[in-house]
């Protein structure tokens, strides 16, 4: 069966060669960069030796 091209006034959110057009949502990039912030501190914070064993007696 042929494939049958798109009518001119049908508005899809998929376009011929770009994919969807819907990004993500701005609270998912928020809590993601701030999920890698948490992991770059705790990294850091490791690695120059202040380790979670800073409170023992």
């Amino acid at each position: 069966m042929a494939d049958v091209p798109p009518e001119p006034n049908d508005r899809t959110s998929v376009t011929p060669g770009r994919g969807s057009t819907t990004s993500t949502p701005r609270w998912v990039w928020v809590f993601g960069v701030i999920a890698i912030v948490l992991v770059l501190l705790f990294v850091i914070q490791h690695l120059a030796g202040g380790g979670l064993g800073g409170h023992t007696p």
